[in-house]
């Protein structure tokens, strides 16, 4: 492959979900979670610059920062092609990067293992909705439905502020305004107080990064506003323990009863490996009833998993609940099924029942 363009037009072809430019490396892609090479030479130090170089022209960026820095994040799309994610990245002296395809048109949820459930939040009109778990776990697909789902049946505005910008919103019922950390505005929490002059609705926050924005934003859905944004923790006891220890301890009793008052939902999710070689996500999902919400305020957060397990009827699930289901099913082994649970005792009990 000689030039970047056609680089992507292969990636688009073959389903890949992530490309690698890597000097000593042939190039490759991410195709249903397996790294494999799509090119029959070694790409060497030169060929990756000239390949990088490419990436910055197609999406008609000043390197400067990369040059300086070391590393740059970015989108561009391809007229008819898709959209892609890219950080580039210097390594052992030469350019790098790795890119994440990003097609223009959702799929529908329920093929890629999405619940109605996680969906249903679209429904909420204010408070704080997160969406939490590993990088590179599907956050951000989730959070792109979540969106679509509002614009669809909504009339509202919406507006995004993201890191980069990963899926196009084209306007349909609801006004969807889309702002680029290092394009369209300085930074998270610059944007976040400058949105809230802007008459929004729903603000979806790419990550809450940093104690400034955490507070910012729970601030904002508690002024009535419908926030949803993204932590990198797994579960929701975690998130929740995660929101508080950014304040100084002074702040955190009065944090735990603002948090346990704006706090409307918390879907953690994980993508296990399947027996068919395809990754499928698994999630956890916690709806704020008075219960969690007394726990949140008396500090007793240890208490909540047992309140999820227990309250399926109110639309909530389990990590392993989930894990479980799609062991039943024969999605995933049992070993596959130990490795993403969280209660590792309890499943194996589980599994050596259901044998």
């Amino acid at each position: 492959m000689d030039n970047v363009l056609a680089f992507l037009n292969n990636a688009v072809e073959t389903g890949a979900s992530d490309l690698f430019i890597v000097s000593g490396l042939r190039l490759s892609a991410k195709i249903d979670g397996v790294i494999c090479a799509v090119s029959e030479e070694m790409v060497m130090p030169d060929k990756a610059n000239q390949l990088v170089s490419e990436l910055y022209s197609l999406a008609e960026r000043s390197p400067a920062r990369y040059l300086e820095v070391g590393d740059d994040d970015f989108s561009l799309s391809v007229k008819g092609l898709s959209r892609f994610r890219v950080s580039t990245y210097k390594q052992r002296g030469s350019m790098a990067a790795v890119i994440r395809v990003v097609r223009f048109d959702l799929p529908d949820f329920k093929a890629l293992g999405i619940p109605d459930e996680v969906l249903s939040v679209s429904r909420k009109t204010r408070g704080l909705v997160l969406v939490t778990g590993p990088a590179g776990n599907g956050k951000s697909t989730t959070l792109a439905y979540v969106v679509d789902a509002i614009n669809s049946v909504r009339n509202s505005h919406i507006i995004t502020i993201e890191d980069p910008i990963e899926f196009l919103h084209r306007n349909k019922k609801s006004v969807v305004s889309q702002r680029e950390i290092n394009v369209d505005t300085e930074s998270y929490i610059t944007a976040l107080r400058a949105c809230l002059r802007q008459a929004p609705d729903v603000i979806l926050l790419g990550e809450m990064r940093d104690l400034d924005t955490i507070r910012t934003a729970m601030t904002a859905a508690e002024t009535g506003h419908l926030v949803i944004s993204t932590l990198h923790t797994v579960g929701a006891v975690n998130t929740i323990d995660r929101i508080i220890d950014v304040f100084p301890p002074g702040q955190q009793q009065q944090i735990r009863i603002q948090l346990s008052m704006v706090l409307q939902t918390v879907i953690s999710q994980q993508l296990v490996l399947a027996e068919d070689g395809k990754l499928h996500p698994v999630f956890e999902i916690m709806h704020l009833n008075s219960a969690i919400r007394n726990m949140i305020r008396d500090s007793k957060i240890h208490q909540i998993d047992a309140v999820i397990q227990s309250s399926s009827s109110e639309g909530m699930v389990s990590m392993d609940a989930s894990i479980f289901e799609l062991y039943k099913r024969g999605t995933i082994a049992s070993d596959t099924a130990v490795k993403y649970a969280y209660n590792v005792d309890q499943l194996e009990r589980r599994i050596a029942a259901l044998k």
